[in-house]
């Protein structure tokens, strides 16, 4: 049996895992950011009035993916991480293909308009959700807990490069530039971005397993802590049952536990401004920084947040983890990246405002992407310090409520645009439609400042809630 085992962990070890946590993280963003990218082609073949009318179809992707991240951490912490991702995975990439196929002109009919978008957007987050808490399961499983933040900086960098690199492949598939022709209609590119999900699901069905034993043998994912917290180790059997618990949802633990509502609230906050960076940046630099479509340096100003934002993630769970091991003392090593990164991206949404050019804006958002993502691994780190047995439901709890805070910047940030708009029409007596160019974007402009002056503020909220998280009490002695 032990010749066996060691066959078993060298047949897959630690960086296969981390590889297929990584593409998966990878293919994850390309088909996110691709629907923000194609937002100029969405207006214009779905003949929608503007930007703030896809405000519709980003809510309702940021509302699904919250609301189903509890019950798909859930699955993977009761069932095994595999399973649950090669459904996730499945049920994301088919609504990634579908989207090429809204307002499709067959004949006389129409396949719909803008409220099947939404329908398949919420489709598609509701299908999405838990990925990450299950990469969250995946990493407790294979990685002792000195480890687990670089491996989720890691994961995380290689979701925002491919983030930040996925407006350069639009570009060139879909929109041509002055050296290349468009390969591939904006229909065809969704299409193209399903099937990619569909071929990992069958190399991950091949390779992976939930835990480095053979089955029926228990693991103890964090059976050495490394401060003085009373971490209380389960062994946990391959088909995802514990030693001293079943499958049980543990609300009152979640509801009552203070940690879990701070990490709640600062992941709100951080994602209240991050998802600028897939929503409406690339409006945001055409429409106020004359930045073109299809424009290849403009491509990589519109990715340059998240490109940087990886290099942030890389960074700062290698921080956390070198802080972990030099003092042993969890709550700093956790804290001390996340809050420095948080007050830093509140200083560059102001520099934001102050930015004349296109550069000079692209630039001070990429920094203040690269400083909030300073937090990551130790955010997802602490998911699995305080969950422990729990880890993908714990952190489906954080990334539920900061996905809330993405639905609502979505709405936010479309509402304070179009105000913006409507009170310049009825400063000059007009009807919207019936503004100038240059007094339409005057307004935007008035809307911008107010997105960025809110950007600030949740910012520090957000450094200031993890003065009180603490990752040295798991979720299980809070039970009573």
């Amino acid at each position: 049996m032990h010749s066996e085992l060691r066959k078993s962990e060298r047949s897959l070890g630690r960086h296969e895992v981390l590889a297929f946590a990584c593409t998966l993280s990878m293919i994850t963003y390309l088909d996110r950011v691709c629907f923000g990218t194609a937002a100029s082609l969405l207006v214009q073949d779905l003949g929608l009035n503007g930007d703030s009318d896809l405000k519709w179809a980003f809510t309702a992707f940021a509302f699904a993916y919250a609301w189903f991240e509890i019950p798909s951490g859930w699955l993977g912490d009761a069932f095994g991480p595999k399973r649950t991702l090669i459904r996730i995975v499945i049920g994301w990439s088919i609504f990634t293909a579908l989207t090429g196929l809204v307002g499709l002109k067959v004949g006389a009919f129409t396949f719909g308009g803008l409220w099947l978008l939404c329908l398949i957007r919420f489709l598609f987050g509701m299908a999405e959700a838990g990925a990450y808490p299950n990469l969250a399961r995946v990493v407790a499983n294979w990685f002792p807990a000195e480890e687990r933040g670089r491996a989720k900086g890691w994961i995380w960098m290689s979701g925002r490069f491919m983030g930040g690199a996925t407006p350069l492949i639009w570009t060139l598939l879909v929109a041509g530039s002055a050296y290349t022709s468009p390969l591939v209609s904006w229909r065809l590119a969704f299409l193209l971005f399903g099937t990619i999900g569909l071929v990992w699901c069958l190399a991950f069905s091949r390779r992976f397993k939930d835990h480095p034993v053979m089955p029926g043998h228990p693991v103890i994912p964090d059976s050495q802590p490394l401060d003085h917290s009373t971490s209380k180790p389960v062994a946990i059997a391959m088909d995802g049952t514990t030693a001293n618990g079943g499958h049980a949802l543990p609300w009152r633990l979640l509801l009552t536990t203070r940690s879990t509502w701070l990490l709640g609230l600062m992941y709100s906050c951080a994602s209240f401004s991050w998802y600028f960076n897939i929503t409406y940046i690339s409006r945001y630099l055409e429409t106020q920084h004359g930045v073109a479509p299809t424009s290849i340096s403009g491509a990589l100003l519109k990715g340059g947040p998240l490109l940087l934002g990886g290099v942030g993630c890389l960074i700062g769970g290698y921080w956390t983890d070198f802080l972990l091991r030099r003092f042993r003392h969890r709550r700093w090593a956790r804290r001390m990246p996340a809050m420095i990164g948080h007050g830093l991206c509140g200083l560059c949404y102001l520099a934001v405002i102050q930015a004349d050019s296109a550069w000079t804006a692209a630039l001070a958002i990429a920094l203040a992407a690269f400083s909030n993502d300073l937090m990551m691994g130790a955010a997802w780190a602490t998911c699995q310090d305080i969950g422990q047995r729990h880890t993908a439901v714990v952190a489906g709890w954080m990334n539920m409520l900061g996905n809330f805070g993405g639905a609502i910047s979505g709405w936010t940030i479309g509402t304070i645009l179009e105000m913006s708009v409507a009170r310049q029409a009825a400063a000059e007596h007009v009807d919207v439609v019936a503004l100038t160019m240059s007094a339409k974007q005057t307004a935007l402009s008035h809307g911008y400042v107010i997105v960025f002056f809110a950007f600030t503020a949740v910012s520090f909220i957000a450094m200031f809630a993890w003065l009180f998280v603490n990752p040295e009490q798991p979720l299980e002695d809070n039970n009573g």
